[in-house]
């Protein structure tokens, strides 16, 4: 269980009572829990027009709101998601990277329940039912799984699946999870998850389009996922299987952006474990670009209280 603070302080997870406000949110999930939930669906898209027509085509027509969150591209990708799905709500993030996305997306949702979908046609659409009766059934968090039974892919390198095997043993032993894919991006959750994940979009960097802070990449989906094992909540893991991306190449780098994972998953159970000189100038550096702090558990003044 998470103890009480700032969600973007990593604690430990010491065993005990619910915070103040986990006990909150998980009484506004449960008071918004219904069979008849309003799905928000929110879709990260950098230069991905090729791709959308196939992804739009598999979108459940009944859907809540679709939010399309664009990261600068130069492509079209806002004419086509207009073009395809007329109310689409489109949000333009303010760094660079998927986790960012997320958090801009995350913070424009309406919805009861929040769908989180890849632009690329890695994840299928069709898919969204399950993860939206398993919520309904009773969990908190749906997550994906690639490794169930029903599940697979047909993207996933031995190197990207073994280092997705260690990292998803460490959390396991860590937070007494059965995680079975740490590192799938394809999740849904109640909306009043939200402040438990302590994903806030933050402010813009000015004059450093470039730069990505802690959280802003591809280790969010890990950070979300340790979140939720801090909080107690239930989860219940979906079936998935994973496509080819369609057109495109990938952001995602197995070994920077493994490391980025394993950090992640350090820093969110015992703060700055490394304690060296290089860290620490780098966490100084971060929080002179972002006087805000959009991510406080780099600030060595946060780790230390």
């Amino acid at each position: 269980m998470l103890d009480g603070g700032d969600l973007n302080k990593p604690t430990p997870c010491p065993s005990g009572t619910l915070s103040e406000r986990n006990v909150g949110s998980l009484a506004l999930i449960e008071a918004m829990a219904t069979s008849s939930p309003r799905v928000s669906l929110v879709i990260p898209a950098l230069n991905e027009a090729r791709n959308l027509p196939h992804v739009f085509a598999q979108l459940p027509r009944d859907l809540y709101e679709v939010v399309l969150v664009d990261g600068n591209s130069r492509d079209g990708t806002i004419e086509v998601a207009k073009a395809l799905w007329p109310d689409i709500r489109i949000i333009r993030q303010n760094r660079r990277g998927k986790g960012n996305a997320l958090a801009c997306g995350f913070a424009a949702c309406r919805g009861d329940i929040i769908v989180m979908l890849d632009a690329d046609g890695s994840t299928s659409p069709a898919e969204i039912p399950r993860f939206v009766d398993a919520l309904v059934a009773g969990a908190h968090f749906a997550k994906g799984s690639r490794f169930l039974e029903g599940g697979g892919s047909s993207d996933l390198t031995r190197l990207r699946r073994a280092g997705n095997r260690f990292l998803s043993a460490v959390v396991n032993a860590l937070y007494g999870t059965t995680y079975s894919d740490l590192c799938y991006g394809y999740n849904a959750f109640w909306s009043g998850c939200l402040p438990l994940l302590g994903l806030d979009p933050g402010r813009s960097l000015d004059r450093d389009e470039e730069r990505r802070l802690w959280g802003d990449g591809f280790e969010v989906e890990t950070l979300i996922n340790v979140r939720i094992a801090k909080a107690g909540l239930r989860v219940t893991e979906v079936a998935s299987f994973e496509q080819n991306r369609l057109h495109g190449m990938s952001n995602l780098n197995a070994f920077s952006d493994g490391l980025r994972v394993l950090r992640t998953i350090a820093i969110e159970r015992w703060g700055n474990p490394l304690g060296t000189a290089i860290w620490t100038e780098r966490q100084r550096q971060t929080i002179q670009r972002c006087p805000e702090h959009d991510w406080p558990h780099l600030c060595p003044v946060t780790i230390a209280s």
